[in-house]
């Protein structure tokens, strides 16, 4: 027999432990690694699950939001709608005020007066041609001054 086959042998056996202890390791180490993956894909699956939960809720309140916009429009809209009714009245009851002031024979001697009192005619001939109290043609009398 060879003299070096025995040593050759023993190498041979201390190799193939090495190899069954590396393979050995790596399996533990890649048990390990498995564990650490399934517990980040676990983890993820949480913040993932998390996400779609927040993403529902803001989902739900744009929609309420969206639908109070609609609402508040929709109010604008009728607001508006009415404002321009009430301008339509406001400036009907002003036409009929106008006309109204000018049919009315009392108006039409305030208007007289203050036209005499604007072309500078005194007190007691404002009073005569009017025929205007005292007081009343001192005030138009008065009025007139305080324009000027």
């Amino acid at each position: 027999m060879n003299p070096w086959l025995p040593g050759l042998a023993m190498v041979i056996a201390v190799l193939l432990a090495l190899l069954c202890w590396l393979l050995l390791t790596q399996r533990s180490s890649g048990k390990a690694q498995l564990a650490v993956l399934q517990r980040q894909l676990e983890q993820q699956s949480l913040q993932l699950n998390n996400a779609q939960s927040e993403t529902e809720e803001l989902r739900a309140g744009i929609i309420g939001v969206g639908q109070r916009v609609l609402t508040l429009d929709q109010r604008v809209l009728t607001l508006e709608s009415e404002l321009q009714q009430l301008q339509r009245v406001c400036n009907e009851l002003a036409e009929q005020q106008q006309a109204l002031s000018l049919t009315d024979p009392e108006s039409k001697i305030y208007t007289r007066a203050m036209k005499m009192v604007q072309l500078g005619a005194d007190l007691e001939e404002i009073m005569r041609e009017c025929e205007l109290p005292r007081a009343e043609a001192e005030l138009l009398f008065n009025l007139h001054q305080a324009k000027s």
